[in-house]
C-alpha cells in the first residue's frame, strides 16, 4: 500500500471519530485556516496506537511517507496525527529525518501543533542524537518566533524527569529572556517551572541573578513550585509587587486569548 492510501484509511477514521459542533469551536479557539473535523485529542491518540498495534514494524520511509501525505491534507486533525505517529514510533527515527520534522514545525503556526513536535518528537532525537544540538542554535536565533520556542520545548521532557542539562538550557533562553514575545516568554517559565519540581536550587541559582531581566510571565511560571522564600527572593529582585503580578497575569491571558491553553500538550 501506499503513503497515501494509508493516509486516507487513517483519514476515514479520524472522521469517523469526529464530535458534531467542536469542528468551528476548536477552528475559532485556535483561530486556525486549516480545516477542521472535531476529532478529539484522545481520539487522534487513539487512531496512532492502533496503527502502532497493528503494524509495529512500518518502515521508517513508510512512516514518512504516511506523515507527509497526511501533512499536505491541510486538515488541522491530521497534521495532529502526524505528531501522535512520531511519537509512537520515535524510535524508528534517524537524525536526518530532523529536517521533515522542520519542515512541520514552520507550518505548524500555532501551540497545538508546534508544543508536542517539540517536546515530544524533537526533544527526544536530540538525546538519541547529540550533533542536532547545533539545529537547536539555529533555531534558537531564527526569525520565526514558533522556531525559538521549538529550540527551548526541545528540552523540556529531559529537564522535567531530572535528567536534562539546565546549564544547556540556559544557553538557549538567555539570549530570549528580553523578548516581548508572550509565547517565548510562557516557554521559558514552562521550562523552568517543570525543572523545578526536582531541581529548585538549580533554578533558583540560574533565575535569580536573572530576574530583573526577565518578564513577569516568565517569573510568575518559574517561580510556581519554588520554596516561598526562593520564590519571594526572586520576585523582589524584580521588584513585583503583589498587585503587578496580579495584572501581569489577567494582560498575559488576555494576549493569549483569554484563557489558557489547552488540549494535549507536554505541561502547560
Amino acid at each position: 500500500m501506499t503513503g497515501r492510501s494509508n493516509a486516507e484509511d487513517l483519514l476515514s477514521a479520524l472522521r469517523a471519530a469526529a464530535v458534531p459542533g467542536r469542528a468551528e469551536q476548536e477552528k475559532r479557539y485556535l483561530k486556525s485556516e486549516r480545516i477542521h473535523l472535531g476529532t478529539s485529542m484522545p481520539a487522534i491518540r487513539k487512531v496512532a496506537v492502533g496503527l502502532r498495534r497493528a503494524a509495529p514494524d512500518l518502515p521508517r520511509r513508510k512512516l514518512l511517507a504516511v506523515c507527509g501525505a497526511l501533512w499536505s491534507t491541510g486538515i488541522h486533525e491530521a497534521c495532529a496525527l502526524v505528531v501522535e505517529l512520531l511519537d509512537v514510533y520515535q524510535p524508528a527515527l534517524q537524525a536526518r529525518d530532523l529536517a521533515a520534522v522542520e519542515r512541520w514545525l514552520r507550518d505548524s503556526r500555532t501551540w497545538a501543533l508546534v508544543d508536542s513536535l517539540a517536546a515530544s518528537v524533537v526533544g527526544p532525537l536530540v538525546e538519541r542524537f547529540p550533533t542536532l544540538q547545533r539545529t537547536l542554535d539555529r533555531w534558537a536565533v531564527d526569525p520565526d518566533f514558533w522556531m525559538r520556542r521549538s529550540a527551548l520545548l526541545a528540552l523540556l521532557l529531559a529537564l522535567r524527569e531530572g535528567r536534562g542539562d539546565l546549564a544547556r538550557f540556559g544557553e538557549l533562553a538567555e539570549p530570549m529572556l528580553g523578548e516581548d514575545e508572550f509565547f517565548i516568554r510562557k516557554a521559558i517559565g514552562w521550562v523552568l517551572r517543570d525543572t523545578s519540581r526536582r531541581r529548585p536550587a538549580e533554578v533558583t541559582a540560574w533565575l535569580l541573578p536573572r530576574a530583573a531581566r526577565a518578564s513577569g510571565l516568565t517569573v510568575r511560571e518559574a517561580t510556581k513550585h519554588l520554596p516561598a522564600r526562593d520564590r519571594a527572593a526572586i520576585l523582589a529582585a524584580r521588584g513585583d509587587s503583589p498587585r503587578s503580578r496580579r495584572s501581569g497575569t489577567r494582560r498575559a491571558r488576555q494576549r493569549a486569548g483569554g484563557r489558557r491553553p489547552r488540549g494535549r500538550q507536554p505541561g502547560v
